[in-house]
């Protein structure tokens, strides 16, 4: 098992080095497309939970039409809330990259279970055996189960259950190498498009 000293050296450093070599330019870059791709803000920040149950403000990039007040609903496959720009955000994971402030923040990690919206949470919180436990642990940019493709909508029950697997088994084996293993994942899903991201 990880400890939380050496998690934490792990999430400063990396956090660091992406935020000086590639936030400091993509962040502006992404910013101007998206503004000019569709009217509203370039970041999208979403109260989402952490460690803890404690609730924080996870950034992203704006993939969507700007609808302030608009209900929670899961993006799904040919969602037309999204915008031309977004889908390839999307496809690539790079509508995730601003969490690397929230990693800076000590919100989240770079490796862990993902957070989910709070309106997902409160649906499978009390239901479903094991799924507040993810929350022991930091909620991570990137997870054991989205590098193995667990992603996307969980418009079944079964979807949910299969991520909620993966993060238990992270919670119990994590460690430096296998976040190593699962950042390199992820950035391999990116470069190739993420088949479940829409």
């Amino acid at each position: 098992m990880i400890s939380g000293i050496k998690k934490r050296v792990f999430d400063i450093t990396v956090a660091s080095l992406v935020s000086v070599a590639i936030l400091s330019w993509l962040i502006p870059l992404i910013a101007i497309l998206i503004k000019m791709n569709s009217r509203g803000p370039a970041f999208f920040i979403q109260p989402r939970t952490g460690r803890s149950g404690r609730v924080f403000p996870c950034l992203k990039f704006r993939t969507m039409r700007y609808e302030p007040g608009a209900d929670f609903k899961q993006a799904r496959f040919g969602d037309d809330r999204v915008t031309r720009i977004g889908k390839i955000l999307r496809k690539t994971n790079l509508d995730e990259m601003p969490q690397f402030l929230n990693v800076l923040a000590g919100h989240m990690s770079v490796v862990g279970p993902r957070p989910h919206p709070l309106p997902l949470d409160a649906k499978h919180w009390d239901s479903l055996p094991g799924y507040r436990e993810r929350y022991a642990v930091r909620p991570g940019i990137t997870g054991l189960a989205q590098a193995r493709g667990a992603r996307g909508e969980t418009d079944e029950l079964y979807k949910m259950k299969i991520r909620v697997r993966y993060d238990h088994l992270y919670i119990h084996k994590q460690s430096t190498r296998l976040d190593a293993r699962i950042c390199w994942w992820t950035v391999k899903s990116a470069i190739n498009g993420n088949k479940n991201a829409w």
